[in-house]
């Protein structure tokens, strides 16, 4: 099964479609950032266990990739409802970065 293409705008008009339809309304954005920290907590657990020391329990899941669709669509919820189009701050960070870190990382010792 081929999975379409998404660009950013795409699913956050997604995100805000199935809201609207099917999960009725928003969370409050308060309610959304805790559902993010908490989403980044699971996340966490799954690398801790998947590439760090900590071992999984007995059955646990290790879903990296539903945990980091879980992170993505929360903060596409909070973009949604705060107004930011995250292609256009995706744009301005990664021009940030390239004028702020050029040679940054080049110069690192630590990196070589």
């Amino acid at each position: 099964m081929e999975l379409e293409k998404l660009s950013i705008e795409e699913a956050q008009q997604k995100v805000d479609e199935w809201i609207k339809t099917t999960g009725v309304r928003y969370f409050n954005e308060l309610t959304n950032m805790a559902i993010l920290t908490e989403e980044v907590g699971e996340l966490a657990r799954i690398m801790a266990r998947k590439y760090g020391e900590q071992s999984a329990k007995a059955g646990e899941k290790l879903e990296l990739a539903d945990e980091m669709a879980d992170v993505l669509w929360v903060l596409i919820c909070l973009a949604n409802q705060t107004g930011v189009n995250l292609t256009e701050a995706f744009h301005n960070n990664m021009e940030k970065k390239t004028n702020r870190d050029k040679n940054r990382h080049k110069d690192n010792p630590k990196l070589k």
